[in-house]
């Protein structure tokens, strides 16, 4: 096993270098021609080792030319992923599920050619273009399944895989297609069609949404089914049963999971005393979303009320806060807590637009009586109805209608 391992390592150290070469050199197809052997061998297992070199050595607030890299290294390794001897996930299980949404969307993606091929041809047909809207619409609901892997399954891969940082580059290209929908969605609701943008931005997204299908059923799949034992990774199944898969509908346990409270001890606060099955519905009434970091930087709790505003799932309890963010951004939820920690801030609040909703999300310092950092908490809002108040409602203007 030893000796198997050490040639392993040692083909990713040639793969390494050969990556490190494409990102710098002017004439790749002689570094291609040269390295020809190690391509035509590459494994799945591979190709995450030498991903998760390449991501902890690269800024993560700036992955575009490691993207680039990568996009032409996967070119290469294309064929011998296709012809590797996967293990296929069994029928409906958690894997399985996600393949089947995989279809769906391209499914839906041979729908969109149409319309816009059509629209091509008469760029002015304004029923095309409503009709195409739409199926990007419907399109944009595929955003699930990318959260269910955020949420779900890349948390079980830290935890099972020391080479688990290549996900955060396949995170980063979830947000790429996000915001190219976005942006499609933009150019189409125009009053005036730019075609050539419409194109550009259609035929990116196309290609990334394509390229990570591939990634995914071609060495993200294949290596969790050799590595991970296979009741953990049905458990992932149940665990996104919150979220729930885009255009696909999975058998799921009809286990009851809700919390069993062993008993009715009451807690102390200082200012009462609540039960746990109190604190719980106290927490899931507040129309706020809540998620409680430690001072060691692990996610211990969070909040489920009615309307979550981004997704949460019990797969991040106990995951590293710094894993729970995108690459482009997670350096600035870093910064926050080590100004925490350091006694400089207190709280940080941001307001986004999302879908529509005026969103508030702060962050709280949380410190013991000694003022020592204790963790921090994070509160999300929708503040969209409280921006439109004006005047007074008192408590006596409050009627049940």
């Amino acid at each position: 096993m030893s000796e198997f391992t050490n040639k392993k390592d040692e083909r990713v150290k040639q793969l390494l270098q050969f990556a490190q070469k494409m990102m710098t050199s002017e004439d790749k197809a002689r570094l291609v021609q040269a390295n020809e052997n190690l391509i035509r061998q590459i494994f799945p297992s591979e190709v995450i080792a030498l991903f998760d070199c390449l991501v902890l050595e690269h800024p993560k607030q700036n992955y575009s030319q490691l993207k680039k890299a990568t996009n032409k290294m996967l070119h290469l390794f294309h064929k011998p992923l296709l012809a590797y001897p996967a293990i296929q996930p069994p029928k409906n299980s958690f894997l399985y599920w996600l393949a089947q949404s995989n279809q769906a969307m391209e499914n839906r993606l041979k729908t969109m050619k149409i319309a816009i091929k059509s629209l091509n041809k008469t760029p002015t047909d304004q029923e095309v273009r409503k009709q195409l809207l739409e199926q990007l619409k419907q399109l944009q609901q595929f955003d699930k399944h990318y959260q269910i892997k955020e949420n779900v399954l890349f948390p079980s891969l830290e935890k099972h895989w020391p080479d688990f940082h290549c996900v955060q580059l396949m995170w980063s290209y979830h947000d790429d297609i996000r915001q190219q929908m976005k942006d499609l969605k933009q150019v189409l609701s125009a009053s005036e069609l730019n075609l050539q943008q419409m194109n550009k931005l259609v035929g990116d997204l196309f290609f990334n949404l394509l390229a990570i299908r591939f990634r995914e059923e071609h060495i993200l799949f294949p290596q969790i089914l050799e590595t991970i034992p296979e009741k953990t990774i049905q458990s992932l199944l149940e665990d996104s049963r919150e979220i729930g898969f885009p255009f696909v509908v999975p058998a799921y346990d009809s286990t009851d999971s809700d919390v069993v409270f062993s008993n009715d001890l009451h807690v102390n606060l200082g200012t009462g005393q609540v039960s746990a099955k109190q604190i719980q519905l106290i927490f899931n009434h507040l129309p706020v979303d809540i998620t409680f970091v430690d001072e060691h930087d692990t996610v211990r709790f969070f909040s489920t009320p009615k309307k979550r505003i981004f997704p949460r799932t019990k797969a991040i309890i106990g995951r590293k806060v710094h894993h729970c963010h995108p690459p482009e951004s997670v350096h600035v939820v870093e910064e926050i807590v080590s100004e925490f920690k350091a006694g400089k801030q207190d709280q940080a609040s941001f307001w986004i637009n999302f879908k529509d909703e005026k969103i508030l999300i702060q962050y709280f310092a949380l410190r013991d009586e000694l003022g020592e950092y204790k963790g921090v908490i994070e509160v999300t809002q929708e503040i969209g109805a409280i921006r439109e108040l004006k005047g007074e409602k008192r408590l006596l203007d409050w009627s049940a209608e």
